[in-house]
């Protein structure tokens, strides 16, 4: 009789491999939407906080409905300039009731 040797049969490998590649083809998608999903809540929570830092700047510096922002200025009553982790773009907007917004697609605030 001839002596088997020890290790992985092509056979078992190959299922080993099918086995990994169906599970990554179920957690790729669910972990795309989760990384889509968190972007757009930390962009929402960015345009709240330039909304916020953007009516403080107007109220201290006596700014009226309608002036232009000096994004600049506003970024200073802010912690860090915000950046979109999208890599969208913040318009900040005139003061009044126009709330800044995010170039990004389906970025929105919550205000």
């Amino acid at each position: 009789m001839k002596k088997r040797e020890a290790g992985f049969t092509l056979v078992e490998i190959m299922i080993v491999v099918a086995i990994i590649g169906l599970l990554a083809a179920i957690a790729i998608p669910n972990f795309m939407k989760n990384r889509e999903t968190s972007q757009k809540n930390a962009c929402a929570n960015n345009l709240r906080m330039i909304d916020a830092g953007k009516e403080q700047w107007a109220m201290e510096t006596g700014q009226v409905t309608g002036a232009t922002v000096d994004t600049a200025a506003v970024d200073g009553y802010l912690k860090a300039a915000p950046v979109c982790p999208a890599k969208g773009v913040y318009n900040y907007n005139a003061i009044g009731p126009t709330k800044p917004t995010c170039t990004a697609t389906g970025h929105v605030g919550i205000y």
